[in-house]
């Protein structure tokens, strides 16, 4: 720095100094003959450097160089980051028509389409020719005449349980089937108590039907306020019965898990039972 600089310069100014006091004391000490008592008057001890002098103004800058020569292309410097997305741009006007392209392939099959709304009624067609007569039929099986048979009656019974009426029918085929039907007045009365019902069925030589199954019907009550005297129909077809005469009775009785209740048949009506013989049922 500056402060070095001018310490340098004094140093050098006081070795120059001393250099030439020497030479000037040997060269008078010389010419004495030789006698050192001279260079010892003459000669004295080195003073102490003097202080740094301030420092000089600054001094004015110097001209502005010349341009250098153009340096050599520097090497491609790295990749920078992604600038941000301009402001989408307006959109252009519609180009020329392309030329046409090549047919896709075939697309899947859609979704079938919901059923439309059923349209006019279309006009009458023409009619079509006489066809052809066809062939005969095997004979058919002998038949008869409908075997059937109704019993009726008009009386009030107010049993709760047995028989109310019989009804005897011949049955003519051991491969039929009867068809049974009741129709009359028949009703329950809970009385003090609630939940009440009784139970009318069809009985053969005594015993319900089991081909296939009973041919029933119940009334029930669940009140006490009403005495419901009502026409009911309880029919059923009944199979496995062998030809002969069959004892058809109509039946009151108790309902499945439930008391036997003050049931009543016929109110101030007509009663039947009616019976018919029929074809086996299709398999």
């Amino acid at each position: 720095n500056f402060f070095e600089q001018v310490m340098l310069e004094s140093m050098l100014n006081f070795i120059s100094a001393s250099v030439i006091a020497l030479l000037i004391v040997t060269s008078v000490a010389q010419s004495d003959d030789g006698n050192m008592d001279n260079v010892a008057r003459f000669a004295g001890v080195p003073g102490v450097p003097g202080s740094p002098g301030s420092n000089g103004s600054p001094g004015r800058d110097g001209r502005e160089g010349r341009d250098g020569t153009q340096g050599h292309k520097g090497e491609r410097g790295e990749k920078g980051m992604r600038g941000f997305s301009g402001l989408e741009g307006r959109v252009g006007g519609a180009g020329p028509a392309g030329s046409r392209g090549e047919k896709g392939s075939s697309g899947r099959k859609g979704d079938s389409g919901k059923v439309g709304p059923q349209g006019p009624k279309g006009d009458t067609g023409l009619k079509g020719s006489k066809g052809k007569v066809g062939a005969k039929g095997a004979n058919g099986q002998q038949t008869e005449a409908l075997n059937w048979k109704q019993c009726v009656w008009k009386r009030v019974d107010s049993k709760d349980t047995g028989l109310i009426q019989e009804c005897r029918f011949k049955k003519i085929y051991g491969n039929s089937a009867l068809h049974v039907a009741y129709g009359g007045a028949l009703r329950v009365y809970c009385g003090s108590t609630s939940n009440c019902c009784s139970r009318w069925y069809f009985t053969f030589d005594n015993d319900e039907c089991t081909g296939p199954m009973a041919i029933d019907g119940i009334v029930y009550k669940q009140t006490t306020a009403d005495n419901p005297h009502r026409h009911r129909q309880i029919e059923g077809y009944c199979e496995n019965i062998p030809a002969g005469e069959v004892r058809v009775g109509f039946n009151i009785g108790q309902c499945s898990a439930v008391t036997l209740h003050d049931g009543f048949s016929g109110w101030n009506s007509v009663s039947r039972i009616m019976i018919a013989e029929v074809p086996p049922a299709q398999q």
